[in-house]
């Protein structure tokens, strides 16, 4: 089964947690952990064909699909009104999509993907890990997570502004 990691708006799927439980064989592990049927959390990532229920009624994903797009700063309304309160609303991971848009677009989506492979690998031992971990699994190294992240978004916008 192959994974896709890159996700039109602009996440890396290989930092979702629920990605990573269905990499590892730690599905049910995880689906009882937050009290929901495993089916549920079935993912290959978002440009699969097996998306979790997170995923699989996304309107971004299926505005792109609609578009056939492959990105969102491929569409002539990007950033669209839907993206920018997607980057802004609760969950802290959403935060890094305008700028990894902006990557992608300026130097490709297999840069992107080997810089976030490594951006969310353990600098110690190599392990993959999620977004909001905070301390490695494999070695117990302290981690710089999306809420890390967050604060140097915060910090780029204030100093720069909105990547376009």
């Amino acid at each position: 089964m192959e994974f896709k990691y890159d996700a039109y708006c602009g996440l890396y799927c290989g930092a979702c947690g629920v990605l990573i439980a269905n990499e590892r064989d730690k599905l049910e592990e995880l689906a009882k952990a937050w009290k929901v049927e495993p089916e549920k959390l079935e993912c290959h990532g978002c440009k699969s064909e097996t998306s979790s229920s997170f995923c699989v009624s996304c309107n971004i994903r299926s505005c792109a699909e609609s578009k056939d797009i492959d990105f969102c700063f491929q569409c002539e309304q990007f950033p669209c009104t839907r993206l920018v309160e997607f980057k802004n609303d609760k969950y802290t991971h959403h935060s890094i999509i305008l700028r990894n848009l902006a990557f992608i677009r300026d130097k490709g989506v297999g840069e992107w993907l080997e810089e976030q492979r490594i951006r969310w690998s353990c600098p110690s031992c190599g392990e993959r890990f999620s977004w909001y971990d905070e301390i490695c699994k494999k070695c117990g190294r302290k981690l710089h997570n999306c809420v890390n992240d967050l604060k140097t978004v915060q910090h780029f916008e204030k100093t720069e502004g909105e990547p376009q």
